[in-house]
């Protein structure tokens, strides 16, 4: 079994955003590290769903909102946890657009009550915020961890704020308690199971699988594509480095060796699926970001963090997953042999 996993076996683990794409494969590779896992976050928003997919005995807890702290306080206190990973948010650029309010409320003000929640907690001794690559302001080049904070839309904006409350909180009210807090920003996540519109993977299935060409708003942007596992193993590495050691708590990148240009996804896909095809869809109407590109060396230097897979094995995995779920195959258990497979965990 991977390091960052051995630390989890009996441990008791608060995940806000466990029904969300990335949520979902963190419970799953907790409980099987032998963890005690409790989540808390709004029902999926997606039809299928990943969560609905996979079923949720693997993780306790129930619904809830972040932007409602009584009873976010209530669920942690109740579940006396030791790590809290905090993965809630409002994860889209085109909805921080359309709904600002809702997108600051969300990713601002519920790290502020997860970070309350946690304070109010006496059993906590990690707290790790997953915030995003876009937090920092627009680089040609790799954003390392000092670089300014200034996202550019509504989202990524609101996620740099995240951040600012972030570092706020632990040098403030966590620093002389010992408990650890940090923040991990890490790229684009890929992986089966991610049924979310305006995210350029699952609309790419989408429009394979109803024959007509994916209409692309940016195949020229660049990004820090990565297989979903291995953001996950960063959080992972981190909360439990900081549960032993409060003074690695800081602010962590967690990418890919190097970014991807959206077009060279979209050609890897066509090519690991079999099928489908893209188009330019025209100058964006909403500003984002060109180029996003994460330096990680500070990961790598202080808790020995490296990426396990490229692209190319990203894609494959991802193809991989959507075929065995349009073949019927049990999902909970593939998701469970991919996590396995990644993190050196002997399957059942």
């Amino acid at each position: 079994m991977a390091e960052e996993l051995k630390f989890y076996r009996g441990r008791r683990v608060f995940v806000t955003g466990h029904t969300g794409f990335k949520g979902v494969w963190l419970c799953r590779t907790l409980a099987l590290a032998g963890a005690s896992v409790c989540g808390y976050s709004l029902p999926p928003e997606t039809e299928p769903s990943l969560f609905a997919l996979l079923g949720g005995e693997h993780t306790r807890g129930g619904f809830g909102d972040v932007r409602d702290f009584s009873a976010l306080e209530a669920a942690m206190r109740a579940f006396a946890p030791e790590v809290v990973f905090h993965l809630a948010a409002q994860p889209l650029v085109g909805r921080g657009y359309r709904e600002p309010r809702f997108t600051y409320e969300t990713n601002v003000m519920g790290t502020v009550n997860v970070l309350e929640a946690a304070r109010a907690c006496p059993s906590v001794r990690s707290v790790l915020v997953v915030t995003t690559d876009k937090v920092y302001r627009e680089e040609n080049l790799p954003c390392a961890e000092e670089m300014p904070l200034d996202g550019v839309d509504p989202y990524s904006n609101s996620k740099s704020c995240a951040e600012l409350v972030c570092g706020c909180y632990r040098r403030t009210y966590f620093a002389a308690s010992g408990v650890a807090v940090s923040s991990a920003r890490a790229g684009n996540a890929v992986g089966g199971g991610d049924f979310t519109e305006g995210r350029l993977v699952p609309d790419f299935f989408r429009a394979a699988q109803a024959n007509v060409p994916l209409l692309s708003r940016s195949p020229s942007s660049v990004r820090p594509y990565q297989f979903v596992l291995e953001p996950l193993s960063a959080y992972l590495r981190i909360a439990a480095a900081q549960a032993e050691n409060a003074e690695l708590a800081g602010a962590y990148n967690a990418g890919p060796l190097r970014a991807s240009r959206n077009e060279e996804v979209l050609r890897l896909l066509c090519k690991e699926w079999g099928s489908g095809s893209y188009e330019a869809a025209g100058a964006p109407s909403l500003r984002e970001a060109g180029i996003l590109q994460l330096d990680s060396a500070k990961i790598a230097s202080v808790l020995g963090w490296v990426p396990r897979t490229d692209l190319h094995d990203a894609v494959r995995l991802t193809c991989e997953w959507e075929r065995a779920r349009l073949n019927g195959e049990d999902m909970a258990a593939f998701t469970d042999g991919q996590i396995c497979r990644f993190f050196g965990i002997p399957e059942a």
